[in-house]
């Protein structure tokens, strides 16, 4: 499904250390959400990305994450598809962040 896209994965130790010069974007439904995100995410639910994607910079590296990676992935390649070449997934998702033992925060 990926394969005309090369979805580019970055670790949570990546994105941790570069958060100041990225957009983050969570891509979960707003039941996932109000558990908690990774501090300075844009939430966009997968299903309005098609609607958002003008609000999404091209000059500066994009992280999508989801719950696992999976829905992000496919948000990256999507993106791809429109022509966006500053997509990232992040590994795991926001499931690998927590047991990395990186902190969430609220939304709103």
């Amino acid at each position: 499904m990926f394969g005309m896209y090369n979805i580019k994965e970055l670790d949570v130790e990546t994105l941790d250390a570069g958060r100041d010069q990225i957009h983050l974007i969570d891509v979960r439904t707003e039941g996932e959400v109000a558990r908690g995100v990774i501090d300075g995410a844009t939430h966009i639910p997968l299903h309005l990305l098609p609607l958002r994607a003008a609000d999404i910079p091209q000059n500066k590296p994009v992280v999508i994450y989801c719950n696992s990676g999976a829905r992000s992935a496919q948000a990256c390649a999507f993106m791809a598809a429109k022509g966006f070449d500053n997509m990232h997934n992040l590994s795991g998702g926001i499931m690998a962040w927590a047991r990395s033992g990186k902190p969430l925060t609220m939304l709103g």
